[in-house]
C-alpha cells in the first residue's frame, strides 16, 4: 500500500478535549459530516470555525495525495 492510499487522522485540542477525526480514502466526506455534527451540538466545545479549521486540514491532505498521485503518474 503507497503512503496516499493509507488512512490518516485530523486533529484539533481544545482546552482540555480533543477532537480526533480519522480517515481512509475516500471516507473523506463522512469525516466532514462528523464535523458538522460536532458543530451542532451545543454539549460539545466544538464550533464552525472549529469544524472549518478540520476540514481545511482535510482538504490540505487530499490535495498533497491528489499532487503526489500525479508525481507517480508521471514516472
Amino acid at each position: 500500500m503507497t503512503k496516499a492510499r493509507e488512512a490518516y487522522q485530523v486533529s484539533l485540542m481544545k482546552g482540555r478535549e480533543r477532537f480526533l477525526v480519522r480517515c481512509g480514502p475516500g471516507n473523506e466526506e463522512a469525516a466532514i459530516a462528523q464535523l458538522m455534527h460536532w458543530a451542532e451540538n451545543p454539549d460539545l466545545d466544538f464550533d464552525w470555525f472549529d469544524a472549518a479549521v478540520l476540514s481545511r486540514q482535510i482538504n490540505q491532505h487530499l490535495v498533497s495525495r491528489s499532487v503526489e498521485g500525479e508525481d507517480q503518474t508521471e514516472d
